[in-house]
């Protein structure tokens, strides 16, 4: 049995581990925490969870997590570089779903996050855990910084297009849309239901935080330097992200051919037939990206629809994923889900 443990279960990220975790007979959830909610049972805060666990939150002061195989960071940026370090050294993996450890530069992280990093010296041994790149260096971390939820949907979009060198990688664009959960569970007058609903709007487009890890991914597919235009707004629902990518053809080829041969062997990325749009519906509760790809009015712009469950492939669904590449089991042990419809 694989023991694991969860610090900063109160969010929407930890009750999702829960979710995809608590119902598999190969791993056993040792302890989750939360400091404003220590001691409070974990079914009496999110009841979805009810015959399921009878663990309530533990202080983090007062964890043991040696005896676990794999800890995941369910925390607010800047918690893990304090905390990660320790778990290390005690021989215990760490799956990071914050973006402590996603950016290589330590002072463009800095510059972007507002604060100083504490433990620079694990960024270099972090694997980005983005599986279908980086599968092989995964398998064989012990630290995996967990992508973002809209740089997953991007770098997935846009790798066949650089990876080949069909596209002007000085001139991507990506029109991004998320549900409220990508906010997080912490009140905000932004996510409130009579402010976000029956409403659309867009935000951090002078600068966003994903739009460096999204770059720095974007570069590593490509011999070119990147330059994306990135464009997130918020839906008014709960979950669910759909981009839109741009980006200028440099040469003919047969785009669904492409898309088709990249992701053929890939569990968690569906390419779907030519003329074929995805939905955000299509993936809710999954870990499945969905993509389309075309080429309107034949004229040398290609477009890209990615969708993703921002809570799964965006977050805890990954992040699993990751895990079970660490511990050396089936990549798809407790993700191979069907959406949730309606």
């Amino acid at each position: 049995m694989i023991n694991v443990g969860i610090i900063g279960g109160s969010g929407y990220t930890g009750v999702e581990l829960l979710r995809l975790l608590l119902p598999r007979n190969d791993v056993h959830v040792s302890f989750i925490s939360s400091r404003a909610n220590a001691d409070t049972r974990v079914d009496a805060m999110f009841s979805s969870l009810r015959g399921f666990t009878d663990l309530s939150f533990s202080d983090p002061e007062n964890i043991v997590a040696s005896d676990c195989d794999l800890v995941f960071f369910a925390t607010p940026n800047g918690t893990a570089m304090n905390q990660a370090p320790a778990l290390l050294k005690q021989g215990v993996k760490v799956v990071d779903l914050s973006a402590d450890y996603r950016i290589k530069d330590v002072a463009v992280w800095e510059k972007w996050y507002g604060m100083t990093h504490t433990s620079p010296e694990l960024i270099d041994q972090a694997v980005y855990g983005l599986p279908e790149i980086h599968r092989a260096q995964v398998a064989s971390a012990n630290l995996v910084a967990n992508p973002g939820c809209y740089p997953t949907t991007v770098q997935l979009g846009f790798m066949p297009l650089l990876e080949n060198d069909l596209v002007d990688a000085g001139s991507l664009i990506a029109d991004a849309k998320s549900g409220v959960t990508g906010a997080g569970r912490g009140a905000n007058v932004a996510t409130l239901l009579a402010e976000a609903g029956d409403n659309f709007k867009a935000y951090g487009v002078a600068g966003h935080r994903h739009l460096p890890e999204i770059e720095q991914g974007l570069n590593q597919m490509t011999s070119q330097d990147v330059s994306l235009t990135f464009a997130p707004h918020l839906l008014p629902m709960i979950r669910g992200i759909h981009s839109t990518l741009y980006a200028r053809l440099k040469k003919p080829t047969d785009l669904q051919a492409l898309f088709e041969e990249r992701y053929k062997d890939e569990f968690f990325v569906d390419v779907l037939p030519a003329g074929v749009f995805p939905e955000t519906r299509s993936v809710r509760g999954t870990n499945m990206c969905r993509l389309s790809v075309c080429q309107p009015q034949d004229r040398d712009t290609v477009v890209v629809m990615s969708v993703e469950d921002n809570l799964v492939k965006g977050a805890a669904g990954q992040a699993v994923q990751n895990m079970n590449l660490m511990l050396g089991l089936d990549e798809t042990a407790g993700l191979a889900l069907p959406a949730m419809l309606p």
